[in-house]
């Protein structure tokens, strides 16, 4: 399962690279320190596509959404168009097809705390980094016994932890309001629209 979603993920990321590339050489936003719309909070709903699960699943799908607020309008590169915020989310993702006695599903409720390090390579199209640490609280939801008896998992184990996240992501800016933001990383990959009141 995971070699589709490479096959997949793999065509669009280079899909989104090189589009980018000749709008960043069509203007020269890049090199405009400050030249991107000032906001207050980004409010950014997504669907989810989670890589995998600790009970041996290949992958699920949830929803979710994230607010960042700005913290630093020009960033950590004083000579080029960047700025830094604050990003938190919350995403819940259901996976089905848990190996073990039987086959289970599992639902995971998911927290990402990150540093955003934007770029605004052009009018159009921004990208990110977002290291940080995601906390995560699971439990297995419903078993499906060999023979296809179904029962509920009300005594299965919980999971819950901290791990590291990374994510890389692209922004494409429909106005100073809108975008249209992708998302690729580890622990998952969102796509959804964010909004900049």
């Amino acid at each position: 399962m995971r070699r589709p979603l490479i096959v997949i993920a793999a065509p669009t990321a280079l899909t989104v690279i090189f589009s980018i590339a000749p709008a960043a050489r069509a203007d020269d936003t890049i090199k405009r320190p400050g030249d991107h719309p000032v906001y207050a909070v980004e409010l950014e709903p997504h669907g989810v596509f989670g890589w995998g699960g600790p009970y041996g699943s290949d992958g699920g799908f949830g929803l979710g959404g994230r607010f960042s607020i700005p913290v630093v309008q020009n960033g950590f590169i004083p000579t080029i168009n960047n700025s830094i915020a604050v990003t938190f989310g919350l995403d819940w993702v259901h996976y089905s097809g848990c190996y073990g006695a039987f086959n289970c599903s599992a639902d995971y409720i998911e927290l990402p705390v990150a540093m955003q390090w934007n770029f605004y390579v052009s009018q159009r199209w921004s990208v990110f980094g977002e290291p940080g640490i995601y906390i995560f609280h699971g439990w297995l939801s419903t078993c499906y016994y060999y023979d296809g008896l179904h029962v509920s998992c009300p005594g299965a184990p919980l999971e819950t932890s901290v791990l590291p996240a990374f994510y890389v992501g692209a922004r494409y800016h429909f106005s100073d309001k809108a975008a249209l933001t992708m998302r690729v990383g580890f622990p998952s990959v969102s796509v959804g629209v964010s909004f900049f009141p």
